[in-house]
């Protein structure tokens, strides 16, 4: 593969994993190790495989197809693609608002400015990089520099906790309790919803497609989903060392609560830090993977679709400032977006089965399987977690 190309499949890998790693990540993180402390390892590792089995069945087949998703379930069942894109679009929106306060609140632990005034400067920036005639290597890059630093800043604080990591390995394989909510909501917070569609649409525009790049997508996917899965072992361990040591987390803001008690004020800081790059990456991810599902409905959208970008990131952050940020629906937004996996990797394990979509392709038994696996299991979990919810 040329070097170019590694370089953009670097970048998808990125803006997937970034786009999951926003403030509901951290938040979600944080929340149920505070739960289940070193339990949570195994919900952890069993989150990594379900990821891993639906980003490579989702990633393969929208690159075989040549294809956005939208388009692949249009041509399963005609409408089903509007359905979907709806769906997508308007989670995205939900979360980007989210995504928008998170990066006011980072700005403001960090410099000390008003909230609404950080979340305005951020779309300022995240505006700029879609402005920029090179948009596409403008928002690599920026995924992968600030994706790196947020790892390097966790791996300090995790550091600082001094995490029992022994009794993490062992709960991993031998957990004492366990939540099917919190594998629901941190599978859906890492591939749910818009998120594993970022890496993917990314490659279609790359033109990185076709069974001859099927080596290179299956690294970026499986790269992708490493990326997320370190952030969130370090966040995790960093986090259980913090609750270890007899803390309680701040239930206001649990993910800050881990890096003030780990390494006082200067954790306060790198967490204001942590929160922004989170949260500014996940802006571009969410804003151009969500409109990346409306892009081909009409000419007229492909025409504009910079612009149409730019106006979603202007709209999340207006939505912000005048209305407010739902703080406590992050966790089930996540949750949420676990629910619709099901749907959305159900719909691609079809379309690798359907000449029309995939011509000649044929997707590995195996791989079929566990993704169907991971359809029912994700559609149990889902079903009896609202049987919880709503009994």
């Amino acid at each position: 593969m040329k070097k170019y190309n590694w370089s953009v499949l670097l970048g998808a890998a990125f803006l997937m994993a970034t786009s999951a790693i926003g403030p509901g990540f951290l938040t979600q993180t944080a929340v149920f190790t505070a739960q289940l402390g070193a339990d949570f390892a195994c919900i952890i590792l069993l989150s990594i495989v379900i990821d891993a089995i639906a980003q490579l069945n989702i990633w393969r087949v929208i690159t075989v197809a040549d294809k956005p998703a939208q388009e692949i379930a249009n041509k399963l069942l005609p409408g089903l693609g509007y359905a979907i894109a709806a769906l997508v679009f308007l989670g995205g929106l939900a979360f980007n608002i989210g995504n928008m306060a998170g990066a006011g609140l980072g700005l403001n632990v960090l410099l000390g400015i008003d909230v609404a005034y950080g979340a305005v400067i951020s779309a300022v920036i995240a505006v700029a990089i879609f402005v920029y005639k090179e948009a596409g290597k403008a928002m690599d890059g920026f995924a992968k520099g600030l994706g790196l630093l947020m790892i390097l800043l966790v791996c300090y604080i995790a550091y600082q906790s001094k995490p029992p990591v022994a009794d993490a390995l062992l709960r991993s394989v031998a957990p004492s309790q366990f939540s099917f909510t919190a594998l629901l909501t941190i599978v859906g917070g890492t591939v749910g919803g818009y998120i594993t569609y970022a890496g993917a649409h990314r490659l279609l525009d790359a033109r990185i497609t076709g069974i001859q790049n099927l080596p290179a997508v299956n690294r970026g996917a499986v790269s992708a989903i490493g990326i997320a899965s370190l952030m969130r072992i370090l966040l995790f361990v960093a986090a259980l060392g913090v609750v270890n040591s007899g803390y309680t987390l701040d239930p206001a803001n649990p993910p800050a609560s881990v890096f003030q008690l780990a390494s006082g004020q200067l954790g306060y800081k790198l967490f204001g830090l942590v929160m922004w790059c989170a949260a500014i990456t996940s802006v571009v991810g969410a804003a151009y993977t969500s409109v990346s599902f409306i892009r081909t409905f009409h000419p007229l959208i492909a025409a504009y679709n910079r612009t149409i970008i730019v106006v979603f990131m202007l709209v999340s952050c207006a939505i912000y400032v005048f209305v407010g940020q739902p703080v406590k629906t992050l966790i089930v937004v996540g949750a949420l977006n676990g629910l619709i996996l099901p749907v959305s990797l159900g719909i691609m394990l079809i379309a690798a089965y359907r000449a029309k979509v995939v011509g000649t392709y044929k997707q590995p038994l195996w791989l079929s399987l566990a993704g169907a696996a991971v359809v029912v299991l994700m559609a149990w979990m889902g079903y009896q977690t609202l049987v919880q919810a709503f009994p």
